[in-house]
């Protein structure tokens, strides 16, 4: 068992990385709609940029200038080079102009410059706070943490606040990361255009100016920055050419990390640590190594992660996590598949919902959620970490573990079913109170504590519910009327049939129900 429980932790990680690295992540690179650049710059006398579309339906440029000339400006799906052209200018121009293709819109900014204008040296804070979207700004500081490879989306800080650059070009418009040498710790400046998306200030498509590289780096580790559950020690190489070292332990990370020496030889150092063994879920902390030259320090960062235990809990206390690599198990009945390429579907339980956004097989495949044999009412126990996506909580690539299948069926076939209290059905239908001859049969009506009642589908079949639980994994019928279930409305469960004394018995768990409107 611990041979599995290794590979489910090496499995969701990996998948973890891959998807860190990916820009599939960000949702601004359209799924369907692409372009190649979307700040372009013109020379005050004119001239043409030309860029790449591709689209997987019909699209078309709106909100053109007079003074810009585009083909072509519009086409069916696929790949495009689209050349723009401009005409000679005698003032600033400025323009952001709208591609759109169904219902996605990618946005182009223009920007044609009469002569040179050198922009001053703004802060981070003062671009967050004071900054006007579509205005450019010059910003310099030091690299935190890289996000994106391939655009070159990053964060800076200069003591004053934390700036998000959201894509990096070279002098031609184009997107070179490698070119610029860039690494957390260097000292970067930029400009770009201000803009905000989610609340989230950035420069977007910022050009690259210059790099000053930090004087302290880490090389390497002893280990591939993953621990094992039981701790040990590793070693972090470094090289300085900085005035000492000060090594930054996270608080929350300080009660099970620790820095056991420290071996220095000319530029090059070696920092011990120990690392306790974790009873917990898996754990991250990123240790910073700081240097100076006398002015101004300079800053190297590595992030450590420690397997744990996979801990089983509620959706409620799932969603209630902190974001990060940490696993829980979480297992309910599936009330909706929203993508069934990549396994994007919401789980239900007792204590409330959870979102798994992509869904892995045992093996760590991407892609296969059909192959697992998962539809709405089964019983699913899936394991993965806590992420958030629009302060919503998530958890992505789940790693699939078991399933109880779960058919949908008419009350009919549902009460032709054996008595069987391990075997489920997802039955649907309107809530009704019993008739007299109903009552005479010993069915009860009560939705106020334990959910007794009739439930009768579109053909006319009528069951008696014997008790609802509120959710999977609820022990205790008499939370029923909490839910607000009212005679008339519709309601879906998944229900074992059985019976008594003659009377044919579903008893189950709440999935869903509609009141209907009032006409």
């Amino acid at each position: 068992m611990k041979y599995n429980y290794i590979y489910i932790i090496g499995v969701v990680l990996a998948a973890l990385a891959f998807t860190a690295c990916s820009d599939d992540d960000d949702p601004r690179y359209l799924d369907g709609l692409r372009v190649s650049q979307s700040y372009l710059a013109f020379p005050a006398d004119g001239g043409s940029c030309t860029i790449t579309v591709n689209a997987s339906g019909d699209w078309e440029f709106t909100d053109v200038p007079d003074w810009l000339t585009i083909s072509p400006a519009a086409g069916a799906a696929g790949q495009y080079e689209v050349t723009f052209t401009a005409t000679a200018a005698t003032d600033t121009r400025e323009k952001t102009i709208k591609l759109r293709s169904g219902d996605k819109t990618q946005e182009i900014n223009l920007i044609q410059q009469t002569e040179k204008q050198e922009l001053q040296l703004s802060t981070c804070a003062d671009v967050n706070k004071n900054g006007v979207d579509g205005k450019a700004y010059r910003v310099k500081g030091t690299v935190t943490k890289v996000l994106n490879t391939q655009y070159g989306n990053f964060y800076l800080n200069d003591g004053t606040d934390e700036l998000y650059i959201y894509g990096t070009v070279d002098a031609s418009g184009k997107y070179n990361w490698a070119s610029f040498n860039i690494e957390v710790g260097d000292e970067v400046m930029v400009e770009g255009p201000r803009a905000t998306y989610n609340g989230t200030v950035e420069l977007k498509d910022a050009l690259f100016l210059s790099v000053e590289k930090s004087l302290i780096k880490v090389d390497s580790l002893d280990v591939e920055n993953t621990l094992p559950l039981e701790g040990g020690n590793f070693t972090v190489y470094l090289t300085n050419k900085g005035n000492g070292i000060t090594i930054n332990i996270p608080e929350d990370a300080k009660s099970w990390l620790s820095v056991t020496g420290i071996e220095t030889s000319g530029s090059l150092s070696r920092i011990k640590f120990h690392a306790a063994a974790n009873a917990g879920g898996a754990r991250t902390t990123t240790l910073t190594f700081t240097t100076s030259d006398g002015k101004k320090n300079y800053t190297s960062e590595t992030t450590i992660t420690q397997d744990g235990a996979i801990v089983a809990m509620t959706c409620a206390d799932f969603n209630a996590q902190k974001n990060g690599d940490a696993l829980y198990k979480v297992t309910g009945i599936i009330t909706k598949i929203a993508n069934t390429k990549y396994g994007n579907f919401y789980i239900k339980d007792a204590t409330g919902e959870v979102y798994v956004y992509g869904t892995l097989t045992p093996e760590g495949e991407a892609q296969q959620f059909t192959t697992l044999g998962l539809s709405v009412g089964d019983v699913v126990t899936i394991v993965g970490p806590k992420s958030t996506y629009n302060e919503k909580p998530q958890m992505v690539n789940g790693v699939y573990q078991s399933h109880m299948d779960v058919e949908t069926i008419s009350l009919k076939d549902f009460m032709a079913k054996a008595d069987d209290k391990n075997t489920y059905y997802c039955i649907s239908g309107i809530v009704c109170q019993p008739t007299d001859d109903e009552k005479a049969n010993n069915m009860k009506w009560d939705i106020t504590t334990y959910g007794n009642f009739v439930l009768e589908d579109a053909e006319g079949t009528r069951l008696y519910i014997y008790g609802v639980y509120i959710g999977w994994g609820a022990t205790d019928k008499k939370q029923f009327g909490t839910l607000g279930v009212q005679e008339g409305d519709y309601i879906t469960m998944i229900a074992y049939k059985t019976s008594y004394n003659g009377l044919i018995e579903g008893v189950g768990y709440y999935m869903s129900h509609e009141t209907p409107a009032e006409e």
